[in-house]
């Protein structure tokens, strides 16, 4: 009987036992599972330099490739897992692909939260032998949970329109059906593999086996956190509802007055947010944060006449101000995985470390103009980098803020004071003073910026710069 698939394709995430899955896959005969093929940072394995002899740098330059390549290479059924943040432009493709086997693996959102959360702490994600076992108690992050389900919330979604368009069935297995070996084998049946296991590989051990109370520092914190969720939400797959956009947790309140700030990444953040405390005269720690839908929806009602806004930056401060906060920074806000990928596979000129007293205006200049290449491409669809919010298009980043509810304002940040006193305005509000917040950059803007630079931007956001009408920076 002829094989019904050319390969397959594990959807899982971090902590969900997608390694144990790969594991058990592989002791059928004629499948090899090549670990994470699409991760942006490696190829397959964080040690491997190739999957059938296909390098890193090669999949960058032609990522579907690498599917022909396993296909023709491989003997037996191949097949890798593909995580939310993998390379995105093979995504379309592999769902649109009926030869293609799609397997999903979801585990509950809070218990794999909390285990990616040890893995970091401890440094240990994979165990094969429990004496090396590591232990830690971590914190629960509210708004940080809100952001990880969130993602994992649009990508389900994503999987599931894909198999409905294309008219695909999918084979479901949960986090709990790991040690079945007839799910297993059921598993085999839909790959069309005639082997069949008789028991569970035990290569690889669960890490942490102990309840969440046991796990979490803050559990109480995190039960009081978890009570503003619909928990259906939590274990359905592969619909999560309500359908919550991704970046209603970043939403920020002023403590009593109703404005409510909707973030575009890269701006101007901390000085909105200090001059959004200050509009009640309360500290920082008194805004409101780690909204909901849900919660979103009854502070709204709990505030007649309230105002939403957001603010815009000219997209070559926002850009150059999110290249030396993200990139060339190694300070806690900094994107190191990222930052190692593009000195690495794009060559980006910056120092391995922290910059030095060797980094002036020239080094700063051609490294950030390296980086503005970068950024057209990675927009474009041509890299196996996410398309951060830090520097995604403003003008895609506002139509993502509307499809849960447009704000009143769009304010510019070059005229943020006038913008603001009006918002206080509607308000019925007084209107502190704003201090714009000053870049802590080791080159500043206005030192390297000309033609290029702005011709260079312009390039990259040419969307902005029509939607939002901006001229050159100055």
């Amino acid at each position: 009987m002829a094989q019904p698939f050319e390969y397959f394709v594990i959807f899982a995430e971090m902590r969900t036992g997608s390694n144990f899955l790969e594991s058990n896959l592989n002791e059928f005969d004629g499948v090899a599972c090549h670990g994470e093929a699409y991760n942006p940072h490696f190829i397959g394995y964080p040690k491997s330099g190739d999957i059938c002899g296909f390098t890193q740098n090669m999949r960058e330059a032609d990522p579907l490739k690498l599917i022909e390549v396993m296909k023709r290479e491989t003997k037996g059924l191949p097949g890798f897992r593909y995580f939310h943040d993998h390379d995105p432009r093979v995504l379309e493709f592999v769902l649109n692909d009926p030869a293609c086997a799609k397997i999903v693996l979801t585990r509950n959102p809070i218990e794999s939260f909390v285990s990616w959360k040890i893995a970091a702490e401890t440094g240990q994600w994979k165990l094969t032998n429990v004496k090396h076992q590591r232990t830690a108690k971590v914190r629960f992050d509210a708004q940080q949970f809100q952001e990880h389900l969130g993602a994992l919330q649009a990508f389900q979604l994503k999987l599931l329109r894909g198999l409905q368009t294309s008219g695909q069935s999918a084979f479901y297995i949960g986090y709990d059906d790991l040690k079945d070996v007839e799910v297993l084998n059921g598993l085999a049946a839909f790959l069309g593999l005639t082997s069949r296991l008789e028991k569970v590989s035990e290569k690889l051990k669960k890490q942490n086996p102990e309840s969440l109370r046991d796990k979490v520092l803050n559990y109480e914190e995190m039960e009081s956190a978890l009570a503003r969720i619909d928990h259906f939400d939590l274990n359905r797959t592969p619909n999560f509802e309500p359908r919550r956009h991704a970046s209603v947790p970043s939403y920020v309140a002023a403590p009593e007055t109703g404005a409510l700030y909707m973030p575009v990444k890269g701006g101007p953040e901390d000085g909105v947010q200090k001059w959004l405390a200050a509009l009640d005269g309360a500290a920082e720690d008194a805004l409101i944060t780690g909204f909901t839908q849900k919660t979103l929806r009854q502070w709204k009602r709990r505030h007649a006449g309230h105002r939403s806004f957001t603010v815009i930056s000219h997209p070559v401060a926002r850009i150059h101000a999110t290249f030396c906060d993200r990139i060339l920074s190694t300070g806690p806000q900094s994107f190191g995985e990222i930052r190692q990928m593009l000195r690495k596979v794009h060559k980006l000129p910056i120092p391995a470390g922290e910059v030095g007293d060797d980094y002036d205006q020239a080094a700063h200049r051609a490294a950030f103009l390296a980086f503005l290449q970068f950024i057209k491409a990675n927009l474009g669809g041509q890299t196996s980098i996410r398309v951060d919010p830090a520097w995604a298009s403003q003008s895609e980043v506002i139509k993502g803020l509307a499809g849960f509810g447009a704000p009143d304002l769009i304010l510019r940040e070059a005229e943020l004071e006038q913008g603001l006193a009006q918002l206080a305005e509607q308000l019925g509000a007084t209107c502190p003073p704003y201090a714009p917040p000053k870049p802590d950059h080791p080159v500043l803007l206005s030192e390297i910026y000309d033609g290029e630079v702005e011709a260079a931007v312009r390039d990259a956001y040419q969307r902005d710069y029509m939607m939002f009408g901006f001229s050159a920076w100055n």
